[in-house]
């Protein structure tokens, strides 16, 4: 049996019973359609860097989806824009970096976030202003249920906040539509898509809303993550991890209203709805960058084993020797202390695969 562990950016996860290694389109789709006509789980693993994975392992059948590669139509090239389709196990961030390189604009603030190209429009994955969704054209999947190739536009997927069609039909990691294939339309341009996170646009020194050479926009997102610990790096623990491990709570105002004056607070698309810093939330709750480190209450759940990243209090991460009990000890212990502090409750980001986070 395969470790799935080594297979995770946090490293945690026991064996699979079966495991499958599919390389090309076709190859992935009869690495599912066996486990379907068997009767058997299935857990769709790329990049690994959004999953939890318990101890015990995963008793079903594992596929990886190590098809890479993308090809850029420039057909459209005339019209100031062209087309990239990328395999769903392609490196997202090797993407990022060619698309810049050639001056395709819009890509360039979701650098260095890690995993795949295929795990982008499930989450509906975005940083510092900027999400797929905003690039994305199609995706094209296997429908599970049909047994048949289906491709969907950027409004059939129904995006929200790190959410999509494709999230809300995965069950336990396990997707009805396997993603084959995604593709994004991008501007021609060495300049970049407007900057809208104010930590961004202070970083390459324009006001919100104005561009910047794309390249220099790459390079300051790099360097952002890097200080938060959320580019991977083997000889830095903060970064063993699912990155952000809470995402941002959307609130009503009246929720909000109960906050202190200095709680950071954005608007949504979505009247009447607020979304808060879940980084925020955290830190005000008592809950301080490296917790689980020292001799606390979280040293005593997980041992020192798992801790808040030193760098960033969204990041549970492993330290060396952590199972994925331990950084669930450490989350759990994190979203009980906002809720008993501000009535809140924290939502895992990440896929918990056969775990699950409990007060």
């Amino acid at each position: 049996m395969t470790l799935l562990a080594p297979l995770t950016t946090a490293g945690v996860g026991g064996p699979a019973s079966t495991f499958v290694e599919a390389r090309t389109e076709a190859e992935i789709i009869a690495a599912v359609r066996s486990a379907d006509a068997a009767g058997v789980p299935l857990l769709i693993l790329a990049g690994g860097s959004n999953l939890i994975i318990a101890d015990e392992g995963f008793a079903g059948t594992v596929v990886r989806l190590a098809s890479t590669g993308f090809v850029v139509d420039d057909d459209d090239a005339t019209c100031g824009g062209v087309m990239v389709r990328a395999e769903a196990g392609q490196p997202w961030d090797a993407l990022v970096e060619y698309t810049v390189r050639h001056a395709f604009s819009g890509l360039e603030a979701l650098s260095g976030i890690p995993g795949s190209t295929g795990a982008t429009p499930v989450q509906n994955v975005g940083a510092y202003g900027s999400d797929v969704s905003q690039t994305l054209a199609t995706v094209r999947t296997w429908d599970r249920e049909t047994n048949t190739v289906k491709s969907f536009t950027n409004f059939e997927l129904k995006f929200g906040y790190r959410d999509s069609l494709l999230k809300r039909t995965t069950v336990n990691g396990s997707p009805r539509y396997v993603v084959l294939t995604v593709e994004f339309q991008l501007a021609l341009g060495r300049m970049s898509a407007p900057v809208r996170y104010a930590e961004l646009a202070r970083e390459v020194g324009v006001a919100i809303g104005e561009r910047a050479y794309a390249n220099d926009v790459r390079r300051a997102v790099l360097k952002l993550r890097a200080a938060k610990g959320m580019v991977l790096d083997p000889v830095d623990r903060d970064t063993f991890s699912t990155g952000s491990f809470f995402t941002n709570p959307i609130v009503d105002s009246a929720t909000a209203a109960t906050l202190p004056e200095d709680a950071p607070r954005y608007p949504t698309a979505d009247d009447g709805q607020i979304k808060l810093s879940a980084a925020w939330l955290i830190d005000q709750a008592g809950f301080s960058k490296g917790f689980g480190l020292s001799d606390d209450a979280g040293h005593s759940a997980a041992g020192g084993r798992a801790s808040l990243s030193t760098k960033h209090t969204l990041a549970v991460t492993n330290r060396g020797s952590a199972s994925a009990a331990d950084l669930l000890a450490i989350a759990a212990l994190v979203a009980d202390g906002v809720e008993d502090r501000f009535g809140i409750r924290l939502h895992p980001e990440p896929l918990l695969i056969g775990c699950a986070l409990q007060r």
